[in-house]
Formats: structure tokens, C-alpha cells, sequence
């Protein structure tokens, strides 16, 4: 299970949600806390002002704070009308501090009582004359006070000193706090456990089609290409599908091919051993006498196997790409017609008329290999030869198109059957299959052309010739 990539997949899911939950969480509570300090600290601002005001109204009843100085209950009045309404002090903490001299203020935070009952602003202003001589307030608290100026017809006649001291909520917005805590708990669980069950239907949804193609992945491992996946998406996974259906079918089209390679090659290799066991027999047994004639049948079907195993060789180093190519600009059609003219004696001998129509305006070169391209036409005009019937005839047309090549092939009857054209370039493939090796060959020639011209850069298609018989056409880029 730990394994499995659902549940990676959810664990990566659940593990965002929960990070991002927990930083939401943190974001909050510290949006929450800065707004209300930032409140807190616009309150005691107002506070402050509302008490120097007040402090302001009072010193025009008494002049240089005579009758405040040493009156505590007088002072804790004024710091009590500073607020909307009166709180009321605890009776034991009033007697005691009034019975405390002016120099033991503010009084010791220290009571319970005290930090519940009054605000925190009153436990930390000192009063202090225009000189700065202390009325109310401890004298080791001086270097630490903030002083606000306390105004009287636009005169400074003293100053309330502030303490240092963070400003403290009060009970009622330390429980308004913690219940928008509480809420934001309960709601970051519901969203981690919602999240987790959303996270594992969406793992489940994407592990499914994964499980499903490792095993198909397993299926074709073992050998079995017929497996395929359906294409449920248009996504990623979709097109994954669709890429190993693709590659499946290219594999069995593979070993398909492989297979009738190995038939094939085992049938062609068997018919010219067993003549030539036949007469060696035949030979051995005194059946047929060792006459020159018995030994040029012999060599003749020699020379046939090996014409097979060089096809073959041939063609397995173009499949692989390792068939040696020594590329320069070349005339093609000064190649050509050499070559037409090396066969011309057999094609006499067969009555075929061969013709080249030369349709160029001017010379041009290619960027081949002359050996390889004569390869090529070679092996088109023995195709030619081999299949055209005596008396027929074989037009060979080149012509320029742009910066391509065109060299068509168009022979006599007898004909090839539409249905036969796609696979004439295919291996050892023969429009009929009894046909005779010695007449027809392996069925090689036609799959080394094409090769050639696929490693030259260019086409090869065939299609039904107006003459009757087969037409080929070769397509090749031009060098200039």
C-alpha cells in the first residue's frame, strides 16, 4: 500500500491541503491579532486624548495642581472620568493605595484585582508638573516615560508620562479572540478532513488509468501485443493511451514481420539447398553423370544462393542504417544511362524496348552516392527485365520539378493488382507466390531501392503504368 501510487498521490494531495491550511490558519489569526492590536493602540490613543482634555478642564479649577498634589482619591477620579463610565475600585485596593504616598504610583500591577478591574492606561501615566517635578508617579520611572504635554489656553502647564507597556485587551475581546480561534479551528479541520476525502477520490481517479496501463505494460512484457487500452480523456493520460496502443500495434506489426522474415528466409534458403542437394545426390548415386553440363547446374544454383545471402546482407545493413554511403555530387543521369546501356544486351535478347526521355532543360547535380544510385537503377531495370514480357517495353522519363528529381519507370504487361501495390516494397513479397526463383528472385530487389532512395533523402511509390504494366516513380532533392 505504501507503495501504491494512489497513495502517493494522496498523501501529496492531503499534504498540500494541509499546508495550505495551516498557512491560512497562521494568516488569519495574524491578520486577527495585528487588527486588533492596531484598535488596542487606536483606543488608548483616544483614551489619552480624552484624558488629557479632562486633565486640561481641571488645572482651570486648580492652578498649579495645588489641591491634587498628595490628594489620591481626587486623582484616581480624574483617571476614572476618562472613561465612558465610572469603574468601581475594590474597596481593598482603594484603602490601600490611598493610604500610599504620591511617590507609590502607579500601584503594583502585581494584583489581580487590578489588571481585571482598571484599565492598563491608568496603572501607567504619571503626573508631572511644567518644571517636570513629579505629582504622582515613581521616580525611577522618569528616563522610561513618554511625556504628552497637558494644555491650557494654548500654555503647557504639565505633562501625563506614559510607561512603556503593550496595550492590553480587554476580557470581553480576549473572548471575542478566542472563539474567532476556536471557529477557525473547527473550520480548518473540516477543510483538511473534506480535503482528504477529496484527495483520495481524485488519487483513486487518476491511479485507476495508471494501474490499468502498468498493467497492460506487464501484459505486453510477457509478449502479448494484442493488449489495448481504452481511451477515456483528452488529457495527458488520454494521449498516453493512445501513444501505447500506438507502440503495441507497432510491436506486433514488428514481430508479425519478424516471424514471416524467418519463414521466408527459411523458405528461400531451403529451395536452392535441396536442388542442390537433389543433384549431388543424384550425382552420388550414379543417377546422373558428373558431366559439364551436371557441374554448370550445380554452380548456377550456387551463384543463386549466394545472390540470396548478399540480398540479404544488403538489405539488413540499409535497415540498420550501416550500408556505407560515399556521397558527392553526381550526375544521376550520366549514371543512368550507363547503366542502361550495360543491360541493353539483355534486354535485346528479350525484345524489349527500352527508351529514355530526357525532359531536363539543363544538366544538374545530386548530392548522392553514384555507387548506391546505380544500385538503384540497376535493380529497377533487372525488375523490369524479369517481369516484362518478350516483345513488351520499358520508358524511363526524367524531368526536373523545382529542386526534385523525377525518374519514372513505366513498363508493358503484364500488370500488378491495385491491391498488390502498397506491399511491393516490402520484403521478400511476390505478386504470386509460386512464381519461380529463377525467374522472379527472392523478392529483395525492390525493398533495397527503397533504402537507398529513403537514405538519399527522397520517395518511391509505385501505381499502375499506361502501358499496362507497373509504373514506379523516384523522387530526389536537387543539389543545384
Amino acid at each position: 500500500m505504501l507503495k501504491s501510487i494512489r497513495f502517493k498521490l494522496f498523501l501529496t494531495l492531503l499534504l498540500t491541503t494541509l499546508f495550505v491550511v495551516a498557512g491560512m490558519f497562521a494568516f488569519m489569526r495574524w491578520s486577527l491579532d495585528r487588527g486588533f492590536a492596531e484598535f488596542v493602540e487606536k483606543r488608548q490613543r483616544e483614551h489619552l486624548a480624552v484624558l488629557l482634555e479632562n486633565l486640561g478642564d481641571y488645572y482651570s479649577t486648580d492652578p498649579d495642581w495645588k489641591h491634587l498634589a498628595g490628594n489620591k482619591r481626587q486623582w484616581l477620579g480624574l483617571l476614572a472620568q476618562s472613561h465612558e463610565r465610572r469603574y468601581p475600585f475594590p474597596r481593598e485596593w482603594l484603602q490601600k493605595t490611598l493610604s500610599e504616598p504620591p511617590d507609590v504610583w502607579p500601584p503594583d500591577l502585581s494584583d489581580s484585582k487590578v489588571e481585571r478591574r482598571f484599565q492598563p492606561l491608568e496603572l501607567r501615566v504619571m503626573l508631572l508638573r511644567a518644571d517636570q517635578s513629579i505629582i504622582f508617579g515613581r521616580r525611577e520611572g522618569l528616563d522610561k516615560l513618554t511625556l504628552y504635554p497637558i494644555r491650557h489656553q494654548q500654555q503647557v502647564v504639565g505633562y501625563l508620562g506614559l510607561l512603556p507597556g503593550k496595550p492590553v485587551k480587554q476580557p470581553i475581546e480576549l473572548q471575542f479572540i478566542e472563539r474567532q480561534t476556536q471557529s477557525f479551528i473547527w473550520i480548518a479541520l473540516g477543510m483538511v478532513v473534506l480535503s482528504a476525502v477529496l484527495a483520495w477520490m481524485l488519487a483513486y481517479t487518476l491511479g485507476r488509468p495508471l494501474k490499468r496501463i502498468a498493467g497492460a505494460v506487464k501484459t505486453l512484457a510477457v509478449g502479448n501485443y494484442d493488449v489495448r487500452l481504452p481511451i477515456e480523456s483528452t488529457d495527458e493520460l488520454g494521449q498516453l493511451a493512445r501513444d501505447f496502443n500506438e507502440m503495441a500495434a507497432a510491436l506486433a506489426q514488428a514481430e508479425q514481420t519478424r516471424r514471416r522474415w524467418i519463414a521466408d528466409i527459411s523458405h528461400e534458403l531451403r529451395t536452392p539447398i535441396a536442388l542442390l542437394r537433389g543433384e549431388i545426390e543424384a550425382l552420388q548415386d550414379g543417377i546422373r553423370p558428373l558431366t559439364p553440363s551436371a557441374v554448370d547446374s550445380l554452380y548456377s544454383d550456387l551463384m543463386r544462393l549466394n545472390r540470396l545471402t548478399d540480398d540479404l546482407y544488403q538489405l539488413s545493413l540499409s535497415d540498420q542504417g550501416t550500408l556505407s554511403y560515399r556521397k558527392a555530387l553526381i550526375d544521376p543521369v550520366a549514371i543512368l544511362k550507363a547503366d542502361m546501356a550495360a543491360l541493353m544486351p539483355e534486354f535485346s535478347n528479350k525484345q524489349i524496348m527500352l527508351q529514355l526521355i530526357d525532359q531536363r532543360d539543363s544538366p544538374f547535380t545530386l548530392y548522392a552516392d553514384a555507387d548506391r544510385m546505380s544500385q538503384l537503377f540497376r535493380n529497377l531495370l533487372t525488375n523490369s527485365l524479369n517481369y516484362t514480357d518478350t516483345g513488351g517495353k520499358l520508358e524511363i522519363t526524367v524531368s526536373r520539378q523545382g529542386n526534385i528529381l523525377s525518374i519514372e519507370w513505366a513498363d508493358s504487361a503484364p500488370g500488378v493488382p491495385r491491391s498488390a501495390l502498397p506491399h511491393l516494397f516490402e520484403r521478400f513479397y511476390r505478386v504470386e507466390s509460386s512464381r519461380s526463383r529463377h525467374h522472379g528472385g527472392a523478392g529483395l530487389g525492390l525493398a533495397i531501392c527503397s533504402n537507398i532512395v529513403k537514405a538519399h533523402g527522397g520517395t518511391i511509390r509505385a501505381s499502375a503504368s499506361a502501358l499496362g504494366g507497373l509504373h514506379i516513380q523516384i523522387e530526389l532533392p536537387v543539389e543545384r
